[in-house]
């Protein structure tokens, strides 16, 4: 008989799943807003601050973004865990990522809900 030992933080079914859902989040959004601009006769700064004047808008859009967060923070995780050998230099490239996610965050609300 053989035992397996499975070790580490177990991450794969969720994970997939993840990327899976905040996927489907960003198709979403992104037909919505590609068919929102192909019903518009013209393309200008009065459609696109007409289309994101409206909260539930703005709120999609921030799903979107912290979709968009989310799935590369999953995608970059796993690629570091996988070919960056060194324990400092993977705490180092996850310590910069999350970083540099959490500011893209903060940077979405200010611009989605700005003066």
């Amino acid at each position: 008989m053989l035992n397996r030992v499975v070790t580490g933080a177990h991450y794969g079914l969720r994970d997939w799943l993840a990327q899976r859902i905040t996927a489907v989040v960003m198709v979403l959004f992104t037909v919505f807003v590609a068919v929102y601009l192909l019903l518009q006769p013209t393309v200008g700064y009065d459609v696109w601050t007409g289309l994101f004047a409206d909260d539930v808008v703005r709120s999609f859009a921030l799903l979107f973004l912290l979709s968009l967060f989310y799935h590369a923070w999953i995608g970059v995780r796993d690629i570091v865990m996988d070919y960056v050998k060194p324990a400092s230099v993977r705490l180092l490239i996850h310590v910069a990522v999350i970083l540099a996610l959490l500011l893209y965050v903060i940077w979405s609300v200010q611009i989605l809900w700005g003066v």
